[in-house]
């Protein structure tokens, strides 16, 4: 079993030279400049390589994507194959990374939440204290309620 950081050197390998080879070798025109690889990540025993990517465009634009990328998957391995210069080249799995989706997830939650914290705001803005504007004890207190006792 290979350690960590040789797995590290061989996934960034991996990413750099599938995303050359995107963009400057592959005549796919599915495969066009609005393919990003994101991340990889390799097994282990080093006999597999998952890299995720990205795709600017719609639902169509991805699956075309998705389709171009696993006809290439041959090349690609050949290239990884020939720059890494290991015994055996890892196959490699194209998954589409959720990242963007993720995001815009989030993005509308923090939305709401900033709505919801500018009605609070609002609402509060003219409200007073329920009881006094500083409810704890001071030391000086405990002076007076004994004396009232």
């Amino acid at each position: 079993m290979a350690d960590n950081a040789r797995a590290k050197r061989l996934a960034d390998l991996i990413r750099e030279v599938v995303a050359q080879k995107l963009q400057r070798g592959i005549k796919d025109p599915r495969l066009g400049s609005h393919v990003t690889i994101t991340d990889t990540r390799v097994t282990g025993d080093l006999r597999e390589a998952t890299v995720f990517y990205t795709v600017y465009g719609d639902d169509e634009d991805r699956a075309s994507a998705a389709a171009g990328l696993e006809s290439a998957k041959g090349i690609l391995r050949s290239e990884v194959g020939r720059a890494a210069g290991t015994k055996f080249t890892p196959t490699l799995t194209f998954v589409a990374d959720a990242l963007p989706e993720n995001a815009r997830t989030i993005e509308d939650l923090l939305d709401r939440a900033r709505a919801s914290d500018a009605k609070v705001r609002e609402a509060s803005s003219g409200a007073d204290y329920a009881g006094e504007a500083d409810p704890y004890r001071k030391p000086g207190d405990d002076d007076e309620d004994t004396a009232a006792e």
